[in-house]
């Protein structure tokens, strides 16, 4: 009768005549993991690829285009090169990042999590009911929210009709009132990762500085904002992706204007694929859109890589 044994790491060959247990083949091990693979094949990776050989076409939504589309090579490319309206838009888009995502979402979370850390819990409750509330909200009903607030019949208007400070905010100042509104519904994340990673320093770090006599902003720049550079490199990274494919709020508010004046690149990609039908040209946008987030991205690795030296 010939036995089946199992032999620990490092163990002798077996003797002849005895079977070692093999256990399951590698096809075996990866076979549970086939739908997941092909669920992001289709639904991720396929995509991705159709969208950068679309930009190298004319795919269009009507016409020729859109049942006979021919590759062009870079046309489409050269075309954005030669475009005032889209450096106009890439301007614009860099502004709304820096204003919205950089200076108002980053920095006013950060403050909120530090004034909040050592609170009493009711407090900390009740503030980021407040915060957390704007951000779970939907995107469209935020975005009419801040229409009815800042319109020239809105909340605004009659708060500071009284000082005859009465105007079309939306018109005077659009790109100002669309960060404004951003910052207003997307602050909550930033609060929710800086409080995280406030709440893994080690109090006693602050306590021996605070007994050294280290004022409370030596701490912040010398203790808190070292011990929490990867959270910030984080969430500078998450909400610069988040707010550069920012589209819904600022079309509700403004729709680009007035006169393009607030046309950020989604949107300008979205008027040439959907209401131009160049489908191929605004495509080629979005690639160009990753770009941008790449730049963002390795800009901030820059400085956190400057800081650890």
């Amino acid at each position: 009768m010939t036995a089946t044994l199992t032999a620990p790491p490092g163990a002798a060959p077996a003797a002849p005549g005895v079977r070692r247990h093999r256990g399951p083949g590698l096809a075996a091990q990866l076979l549970p993991l086939l739908p997941a693979v092909v669920l992001l094949l289709l639904f991720f990776a396929g995509p991705v690829i159709w969208s950068v050989y679309t930009a190298f076409t004319d795919q269009s939504l009507s016409g020729a285009g859109a049942s006979n589309a021919q590759f062009i090579g870079l046309a489409n490319f050269q075309r954005m090169v030669a475009d005032p309206a889209f450096w106009h838009s890439i301007v614009l888009t860099v502004i709304f990042v820096v204003g919205s995502a950089v200076i108002g979402q980053n920095t006013l979370g950060l403050m909120i999590a530090l004034l909040l850390r050592h609170r009493h819990r009711v407090t900390q409750a009740g503030v980021s009911l407040v915060v957390v509330g704007a951000w779970v909200m939907p995107e469209i009903v935020a975005a009419f929210c801040w229409y009815a607030f800042l319109n020239p019949d809105g909340s605004l208007n009659a708060w500071v009709g009284r000082f005859g400070l009465t105007q079309n905010w939306l018109y005077t100042a659009p790109v100002f009132a669309v960060i404004l509104a951003n910052v207003w519904r997307g602050t909550a994340f930033s609060m929710m990762v800086y409080s995280a990673a406030l709440s893994d320093i080690p109090p006693e770090l602050e306590e021996a500085a605070s007994v050294d006599g280290a004022s409370g902003w030596r701490r912040l720049r010398s203790i808190t904002l070292p011990l929490i550079r990867r959270s910030v490199l984080t969430n500078l990274m998450l909400i610069t992706l988040q707010t550069l494919a920012v589209f819904t709020v600022i079309y509700v508010l403004t729709g680009g204007g007035p006169g393009g004046a607030s046309q950020t690149t989604p949107l300008y990609m979205y008027e040439q694929a959907f209401q131009f039908y160049d489908l191929g040209y605004g495509t080629a946008m979005a690639l160009v859109l990753l770009l941008v987030g790449a730049l963002f991205s390795l800009i901030y690795l820059r400085f956190v890589s400057v800081d650890e030296r």
